[in-house]
């Protein structure tokens, strides 16, 4: 468990660093065919903070609003608050509000900026069809993003793919509209070449960071649900839970591609292991629990 955490956790600063290299790059490329010197970094760190400062504050009360979850107190449902709050204290993270969606498909997430303003979601599906030692490790699992800060993560890539994409059609629509200063200029080969490789970087980096975060997004799943099972002491909970949501969920009433990520498995219909390939938000059920029955 502990070997899958800190592979994990490796592989998901080198995709963060491929991030920012890609965010550099571009900018750098604006700078060389537009003569914006930094500006095109200095752009990107503007849109950067007014993103941030959205996501930070309001990002969870969106995420909450887009499912459909409404907000519970302990006399609502005691057997689902009293299993989060034990849960909380052998995490050692401050009891998150929970709410519940109106849904008959199993699935969770947990969404915030931080364990001390954090939020769980749980389908009432999960309640009504999954036992006991199952439904704790769908919680479990949730509790560990927030702890391992997942939470935060995500919404640092998310922001970092909408950096890429405003800068790409920035880019595109500039080049449509002014064309290349410095081609114009100076022309001559190298500018030609600046000129074809920014355009290319355009087009593809929006390609590459949406990839990013679905990898990001996978790498962070096999995390928690490793970190899950350290709650617990009870790999097989967890392991149930998602074959059951392999055998039993459909598409989610209000499942939403911008926080699909978010959930202990994907809102829309169950990939199995074959379609699940690079632009799926999750790993494969069926590796998850292989991976989750070879910790026993």
């Amino acid at each position: 468990m502990y070997s899958q955490i800190d592979s994990n956790k490796r592989k998901t600063w080198l995709l963060m660093i491929i991030f920012l290299i890609i965010i550099v790059l571009i900018g750098w490329v604006f700078g060389e065919i537009y003569d914006f010197g930094y500006g095109g970094i200095i752009f990107a760190v503007i849109i950067a903070v007014l993103m941030n400062l959205f996501s930070y504050f309001k990002g969870d009360k969106v995420a909450l609003a887009m499912s459909g979850a409404k907000a519970i107190k302990k006399e609502d449902n005691p057997y689902v608050y009293r299993m989060v709050e034990n849960l909380c204290i052998t995490a050692g993270v401050p009891v998150p509000k929970v709410h519940l969606i109106n849904d008959p498909n199993i699935n969770a997430f947990a969404t915030g900026r931080q364990p001390e303003v954090a939020s769980i979601a749980i389908t009432t599906g999960a309640i009504e069809k999954l036992e006991n030692e199952e439904l704790e490790g769908v919680i479990a699992h949730e509790l560990s993003h927030i702890k391992n800060y997942d939470i935060r993560l995500m919404m640092i890539v998310i922001i970092c793919v909408g950096i890429i994409t405003l800068m790409a059609d920035f880019f595109l629509r500039a080049q449509f509209f002014m064309g290349g200063r410095r081609n114009n200029r100076e022309g001559g080969q190298l500018g030609a070449i600046l000129m074809i490789a920014g355009i290319a970087l355009a087009i593809l980096s929006p390609i590459f960071a949406m990839l990013i975060q679905l990898a990001v997004s996978r790498k962070r799943e096999y995390l928690a649900d490793a970190s899950g099972v350290l709650l617990t002491r009870y790999p097989e909970g967890l392991a149930g839970a998602l074959e059951k949501i392999g055998r039993y969920n459909q598409k989610m009433k209000r499942a939403n591609h911008a926080t699909a990520h978010l959930y202990i498995a994907s809102p829309f219909r169950t990939a199995g292991k074959k379609m699940a390939g690079l632009m799926a938000t999750h790993p494969p059920l069926e590796e998850r629990i292989k991976k989750l029955r070879a910790m026993a």
